[in-house]
């Protein structure tokens, strides 16, 4: 009897739940249809955009499963627009390898040998041919930490090696896009209204162009000229560059190539120009402000590649791929090979912090160029690169 009660109960049960479950599918499946016909409401539309929002959809670097130790931790800044074929060979030369010697075979930089074979990419760091250039692709680099840009001279009457050419890619720029240099200025008629010349000076090309012209025409013959020239990739003397302008690959020279900030993520400043119109304050990476001559060319933008620092080789096989060979500290030699070297156990004999050679590497400084060396010995520094409590501090 009460076997048959549970039977029942039981047979009872599964009526009710495929009835309530055939319900259900009816009840969604209506709501379904209706919703299909039914026009997108303004609330849902916001939920979705405030979802799409939040949401993260883009991986910034590309990591492995972790079948092996040396996957596990390796970490690489994703790069999709970059160019998988093989360079253009006609700006490539073979490099040939030194291991950290000089001329008398002796080694001047430790740590340095093997790798893996590579080809030198010669990189236009002048920049001296003025008109468009059309960028064919975005390459990598293995001999730097940015990445490089292959160009096309749109003149039919240039020939040789001024077609093509290698420059280092800054931020953003992509394949199609059209860069152009005016290391030689403005030419004649490129804006409407400006007349270039080399007694324009930053601080004083308002001014001067307020005289010639009326106020809001000078306004929006400057205007425009800034908004043709200044962009990612183009090169302009820095007498033309507006202050607070992002650049790199700065010269010192106005007849030489680019020097400096060329790093990956690397990005200079200019903090202003003098009223006598000679030099220009540029801010680079390190905090260090330092003057340099208006005539000098720059690059606007900032260098590529800005996640290369936050990369990880997850093994030290990839550093000896680099060429990079192990590094022995100084409490593990000898006594007659390092000052932290010998003595019995871990110690460095409570010894201050030297170098191989025995120079004091902290807490001493050792540079001496700069205004706090010797007299007169770089007067374009204007502000040091902050050290000690104000570099912890950042900067101020």
């Amino acid at each position: 009897m009460f076997a048959a009660r549970c039977g029942a109960s039981l047979l009872r049960s599964c009526v009710s739940s495929l009835t309530t479950t055939a319900a259900s599918s009816t009840r969604s499946t209506a709501f379904s249809q209706a919703s299909a016909f039914a026009p997108r409401s303004y609330a849902t539309e916001a939920a979705s955009g405030i979802n799409a929002a939040l949401a993260r959809t883009e991986v910034l670097f590309k990591t492995y499963k972790p079948i092996t130790p040396g996957i596990r931790h390796l970490k690489r800044p994703l790069a999709p627009h970059l160019w998988k074929g093989r360079p253009l060979r006609l700006l490539t030369v073979a490099q040939r390898k030194k291991g950290g010697r000089n001329g008398h075979g002796h080694i001047t930089v430790r740590s340095r040998g093997g790798g893996h074979k590579r080809r030198i990419r010669l990189v236009d760091f002048m920049r001296s041919e003025p008109g468009p250039h059309d960028v064919v692709r975005v390459e990598y680099d293995p001999n730097r930490s940015a990445h490089i840009a292959l160009l096309k001279n749109r003149d039919p009457n240039v020939s040789g090696d001024k077609v093509w050419s290698y420059i280092l890619a800054c931020e953003g720029l992509r394949a199609g896009h059209v860069i152009q240099s005016f290391r030689q200025g403005i030419p004649e008629g490129f804006v409407a209204g400006f007349v270039d010349s080399k007694e324009l000076r930053g601080s004083s090309l308002q001014q001067q162009s307020e005289d010639t012209q009326s106020t809001s025409t000078a306004s929006l013959v400057l205007g425009m000229l800034r908004q043709v020239t200044v962009k990612p990739g183009n090169v302009l003397p820095l007498r033309l560059i507006p202050v607070g302008t992002i650049i790199h690959n700065v010269s010192l020279d106005p007849e030489g190539r680019a020097i400096l900030v060329r790093a990956a993520g690397t990005w200079g400043q200019v903090v202003t120009h003098e009223a006598s119109g000679r030099y220009s304050h540029v801010r680079l990476q390190s905090g260090e402000v330092r003057k340099v001559l208006q005539d000098c060319v720059a690059t606007i933008g900032k260098v590529s590649n800005p996640l290369w620092k936050n990369r990880n080789l997850g093994k030290a096989g990839r550093a000896r791929w680099l060429g990079r060979r192990p590094h022995v500290r100084g409490m593990a030699m000898n006594r007659c090979d390092h000052p932290h070297g010998g003595g019995r156990g871990k110690s460095k004999g409570n010894k201050q912090p030297r170098s191989i050679w025995g120079w004091v590497s902290k807490g001493v400084r050792t540079r001496k160029p700069g205004p706090k060396g010797p007299k007169n010995s770089n007067k374009l520094v204007v502000h040091e690169r902050p050290r000690g409590k104000e570099k912890r501090m950042g900067g101020r």
